[in-house]
């Protein structure tokens, strides 16, 4: 089954946080790779890169960069692995699907457009689990008929 991740999950494998033991027994429970787009993994690398930026002007704030390194490298080494899988998708075709969302949730669920294009992505590569720990996207993902098991 495609389960398509957010980077709420990719968060939580690649630094320890809240849901780290959760989205960790998930990944080591999967027989298939984790399924992820190119703009999933480049919101993710950004977030690290801002992270890392915001604990240089502050050390209340972000991460180091050695703990960013870290995060870039394990996910890159899993990429390599196959345990995370980057699909081509069909970028015009996502983003009709994405308009299509927005126009029948975001006036009364108020998504923001990277969750719903993460969930159009999901939908246009046929995965039937979408992995989030933010409740919104999850509202989301589940009024289009995917599972949320987390």
């Amino acid at each position: 089954m495609i389960a398509f991740a957010d980077t709420s999950f990719l968060c939580s494998v690649y630094r320890e946080q809240i849901h780290s033991s959760a989205a960790d027994r998930y990944l080591q429970a999967r027989l298939l790779p984790l399924t992820v787009s190119s703009l999933l993994l480049l919101e993710f690398r950004q977030s690290v890169r801002l992270q890392t930026r915001l604990f240089s002007l502050d050390r209340q704030k972000g991460f180091s960069a050695k703990e960013s390194f870290l995060m870039l490298n394990d996910l890159r080494q899993d990429l390599d692995r196959g345990v995370i899988r980057s699909e081509p998708v069909d970028w015009s075709m996502v983003h009709r699907l994405a308009e299509a969302l927005s126009e029948k949730h975001t006036a009364s669920g108020g998504h923001r457009l990277i969750d719903i294009l993460h969930v159009a992505t999901g939908l246009h590569l046929g995965a039937r689990e979408f992995l989030t720990f933010d409740a919104n996207q999850r509202a989301l993902a589940e009024a289009e008929g995917m599972t949320v098991p987390l």
